[in-house]
């Protein structure tokens, strides 16, 4: 997948605005061998970004299996609770997976319906 500087621009503004702009600490775009497209903080976050991307890309594999061990065609989303930080990755297509930081102070559900919106603005993005 190749992807212009238009369309970058298009996907930092989907993610800042839907995201990071309701409360999620940090957000990154990546594929699913675990390279970083985008990545957005809200100034807070010190952490790893490339283990961190590498670590959910393999997860994600993991989780993939798994869903195929036991009938399913896949899982396309996992969450991961924490006591202060949560993690919540979804799959936007066959080759890009959204993760995000978020803590208690957003629900899941309210984290959920902005992800709805936020993959199908990707989607909308990468077929251009």
């Amino acid at each position: 997948m190749i992807l212009g500087q238009k369309q970058l621009d298009e996907i930092h503004d989907a993610l800042t605005k839907n995201l990071i702009g309701s409360g999620v600490q940090s957000v990154m775009l990546i594929d699913t061998a675990g390279n970083v497209i985008a990545s957005i903080f809200n100034g807070n976050e010190t952490i790893d970004l490339y283990s961190l991307a590498a670590l959910a890309a393999a997860n994600f594999g993991a989780m993939s299996c798994m869903a195929k061990i036991v009938g399913e065609d896949e899982f396309s989303l996992l969450f991961h609770k924490g006591e202060k930080e949560n993690l919540y990755f979804c799959k936007v297509n066959e080759e890009l997976l959204l993760v995000n930081i978020f803590d208690n102070q957003i629900s899941l559900g309210f984290l959920r319906l902005k992800m709805a919106k936020v993959v199908e603005e990707l989607l909308a993005v990468v077929a251009e």
